[in-house]
This record gives structure tokens, sequence and C-alpha cells, in this order.
């Protein structure tokens, strides 16, 4: 049966209601990167601002058939200096959000990481990734699969904070917060135990704030209320997790691309902790998926704004 990515679709639909959020496009110079965002320019979630050198992007532009007449090109010399260029837009105000475009990741966020020109927080930056699994009534966030290889448990604070901040803004109040390992008990043997247990005590000390947190909890005992019954593990976590923390970037990574291919999952993808959101998009990212990605980003955007027009009105 096809997939009609409902839950994708109604963060999209939720974007065509707010005001178009200036995003700075770093080197759209193929097809992808380039139609995704004028696509979703057309839909109302965004409004690009094209970075890169400018004879390839009309270049691209007129042979993919696609109309840039009413959106502003940067002129760019090369990749790193798009990058550079893009986040400076974001530093001065003039994109509230920042998109990868034809260039690598590292060359983006060395340019977003840079202490003195980048966008840096006090908060750790770390990715999320919104899974649109078919078999689950919810969007579960996996966090961090591309950013953080070995995080501290300093930094999987800073982690927790960002993904719950993510899900209240996409309309959830007290998102649940599984945070795995392999087993769903404490062993000191096995370091992400010891973390798990922490963090909820953290989170009982209002060190991380907004969620309700437990683990530490495989992964069966985080999605599966059956399985959470069978072992007896009595959390109203437990088989209704809206996060799972993952241990490394690698386990995060392997669970991400396991719900993708091997059960036909989608998978937005989102930076947080900077100045401003950043959408980092694959090019074998379908046309749902990067739309998606593009109005969390937008939603995240506009949550910054209402939060600056209120903290400015007192």
């Amino acid at each position: 049966m096809a997939r009609t990515h409902e839950k994708y679709e109604s963060l999209i639909a939720r974007c065509k209601s707010l005001p178009l959020i200036p995003a700075a496009v770093a080197h759209p110079c193929d097809e992808s990167s380039l139609r995704g965002a004028l696509e979703a320019a057309k839909l109302g979630i965004l409004h690009p601002i094209l970075v890169g050198p400018r004879a390839r992007i009309a270049d691209m532009a007129g042979t993919c058939n696609l109309d840039l007449s009413g959106y502003e090109v940067v002129d760019a010399p090369h990749s790193q200096a798009a990058a550079d260029l893009a986040v400076q837009l974001a530093r001065e105000g003039k994109a509230e959000v920042l998109m990868k475009g034809s260039l690598h990741t590292d060359e983006l966020m060395s340019a977003v990481v840079r202490s003195a020109t980048g966008l840096r927080t006090e908060r750790r930056m770390s990715h999320a990734f919104i899974m649109d699994v078919p078999n689950l009534d919810r969007v579960i966030v996996i966090t961090d699969a591309a950013i953080n290889i070995f995080p501290t448990l300093e930094d999987k604070m800073h982690i927790v904070q960002n993904a719950i901040d993510l899900v209240q803004t996409l309309g959830l109040q007290q998102p649940k917060v599984a945070i795995l390992s392999a087993v769903e008990t404490v062993n000191p043997k096995i370091p992400s135990t010891v973390e798990a247990a922490a963090l909820c005590k953290m989170a009982d000390r209002k060190q991380i704030t907004g969620g309700i947190l437990d683990g530490p909890l495989a992964l069966d005992n985080a999605i599966s209320r059956q399985a959470a019954l069978i072992k007896r593990i009595d959390s109203p976590v437990a088989g209704a997790a809206d996060i799972l923390l993952v241990p490394d970037l690698e386990a995060g990574n392997m669970l991400a691309k396991s719900l993708t291919f091997l059960v036909d999952a989608d998978a937005a993808g989102i930076v947080l902790g900077a100045r401003v959101p950043i959408v980092l998009t694959s090019r074998a990212d379908a046309v749902t998926t990067r739309l998606a990605s593009c109005a969390v980003a937008a939603l995240i955007a506009q949550a910054s704004r209402e939060a600056t027009a209120k903290a400015v009105a007192g």
C-alpha cells in the first residue's frame, strides 16, 4: 500500500498559516537541493535565500526548468564560501533558518561551530531525526545520530533538553523520553545505564525540564507496551516514548537507518541548539521528507520569533 505520510503532511500544513521564514540555503547547486528549497517556498513553508555560485545556480535552474525569479541569489565562489556567507546571514538576522545544499555536511558545520563567527549558543548542538514510522501512531524523535559521536553525560543533558524543546514546539507539551541502553536495569559495567539513571535524577532536580524521563530502557520496552508489560516495567514512558535518546552516534545512526530501510520509515533531520535551526538534508531524501525538515525548522523559527516578541513586550 502507498504511504500517505499523514504525520509529515500535518506538520507541513501547520506552516501554511505562518508568516514566511527566510532561510539561507548554502550552495544549492544540484537538482535535489535547489528543487527542495523552491518547493518549500511554493508551499509557503520557507522563503529561500540562495547562497552559492550565481552562474552554477542559474545553470542548474535552467537544466531543471526551475524559475528563480523572485528569489535572492547571494553570489559565493565555492561551497565553503557559501557556507560562511549563509551563516553570516543567520548571524545578522537576515535568515532565521539555515539549510544545507549540495555541499558536504562538514563544510557547513565547520562554519556553524566557529567560535567568533558561527552560530553557537550556551547549548550543545545536537541532531534530531523526526521519524514517521508506518506502524506507529505518533512521530518519534531519535537523537543524536549525526553530530555528537560519544556524548558525555553533560552533552546528553543538552541533547535531551534540545529534543524536549523541539517536541514541545511541535505541539506536545510534556513529551516522554526513553533513555536507551541494551537493558532496563542499571549495570555499572554498561556506562549508558548509569548515565540514564543520572539523567533521570537530573530531571527530578529540574536540571532537565519539560519532559518525562525514564531509563535505562531497552528499545522494545520504550516502543512496545506489550514488551513493557511482559517485563513488568511500571513506567509512564515504557511503550509510549516520544523521544529516544541513544547512547552514541553509531547506535542512533543504525537505529534511524534500520527504520528507514527495513520498515519504510521517513527521517526528517534538524540540528538544534544553534542560534537558528539547521536543516540537514540528504540527496536520498524523498520530497515529503525534505519538506517536513523545512516545516520543523519553520515552526522552531516561528516559536523563537514569538518568544522574542514576548520578552520585548515584558
